[in-house]
């Protein structure tokens, strides 16, 4: 097979003169190398080895690629026709769609959208979308074409969408989804019945996280969930939450800061705790969770006493804390915290 090389080691004046004083075998060998089609050899790679160098190429699912770029699959398009070939044949390229660049024009992403959504087949999906708060008739157009896939949904960004075209997602099942995150806007909330919206048999879902509009107007199936983010909730908010979201490996909460006066919640696997967000003090004494493993908490809630605030919590839910991370620590001596827990691996975060 010739390569670059090859043809590099004869010069056309080179290849004039040997060919006049070369016997006629050996015209004939070196007249078979120049006519060859030279090929790099990246080409000659099995189409299974590029497949997963094109893999490597994206973001790793279930993070989305831009629809077009430098990061995008259709760039693999682009190279060559075999290349092409290959790319276009690889579901697993297209399953990733984000529907959040709105300096495509409309019509070009609606076609991207159908084409990714062909090019996927049966593959489940992760899908990231921003409602066109301008025009949330488009949003509605993207929308309804991704409603037709999803069985298919494993992963689920809404951001800033509104309750209306949350709704249009509400009456069918979503058997694969394992993620949803979900920002709902407050512009509707006024204009529209606020009766909660309702995730049917979505039995697969664990991982969730809702600002607080979406923690409101929003019903899970919360005790099948293992992981939940709150950003951006009152300590009320939380309540009854927590209260349905029994099995919860790991938690965090963006608090808004008021004065807490909720009854205590009992989370009997919870392993991670994070807290964040103004000073909440108080909130801390209101959670019982005996698994509780690794905590994270900004320095203002724990009150004026915060080792004595730390001991109290610890005793009450009688767990062993392995990790303690003090955020936005500002005034308590980092002595007295490792004094007070030597067996406990302390941190601190300003």
């Amino acid at each position: 097979m010739s390569t670059l090389a090859d043809r590099a080691h004869v010069s056309p004046s080179e290849s004039r003169c040997q060919e006049q004083h070369s016997p006629p075998a050996l015209q004939s060998e070196r007249k078979l190398v120049l006519e060859q089609p030279s090929k790099y050899p990246v080409l000659t790679l099995p189409t299974e080895i590029i497949i997963e160098v094109f893999m490597h190429f994206l973001p790793t699912y279930p993070l989305c690629p831009p629809l077009t770029g430098l990061d995008s699959p259709t760039l693999l398009t682009q190279i060559c026709h075999e290349w092409r070939e290959i790319a276009l044949g690889t579901a697993t390229l297209w399953r990733a769609i984000s529907l959040n660049d709105h300096t495509i024009p409309f019509e070009h992403q609606a076609h991207l959208c159908n084409m990714w959504l062909s090019r996927s087949l049966c593959h489940p999906l992760s899908i990231d979308i921003y409602e066109d708060i301008v025009n949330p008739l488009r949003t509605a157009e993207l929308l309804s074409a991704l409603v037709l896939h999803r069985a298919r949904w494993q992963h689920l960004n809404l951001h800033r969408l509104s309750i209306s075209l949350l709704r249009m997602i509400e009456p069918g099942p979503t058997p694969l989804l394992r993620s949803l995150n979900l920002f709902l806007t407050d512009y509707e909330l006024d204009l529209v019945t606020t009766t909660n919206v309702v995730f049917r048999e979505a039995h697969l879902l664990r991982t969730v996280v809702l600002n607080d509009y979406a923690a409101e107007y929003l019903a899970l199936p919360w005790a099948q969930l293992t992981a939940l983010t709150l950003r951006g909730v009152f300590p009320r908010e939380c309540v009854p939450v927590l209260q349905h979201a029994s099995n919860l490996v790991h938690c965090e909460l963006n608090l808004v800061n008021e004065s807490v006066d909720t009854p205590d919640i009992s989370l009997p696997s919870l392993q991670s705790l994070t807290l964040t967000g103004r000073s909440v003090t108080g909130y801390l004494e209101t959670l019982i969770a005996p698994a509780l493993l690794e905590l994270e908490i900004p320095e203002s809630f724990l009150g004026p006493n915060s080792i004595d605030t730390l001991t109290s919590f610890m005793s009450k839910s009688r767990c062993k804390l392995r990790a303690l991370c003090i955020t936005q620590y500002a005034s308590v001596s980092r002595d007295l915290f490792y004094k007070a827990f030597p067996l406990i691996a302390v941190c601190f975060e300003e």
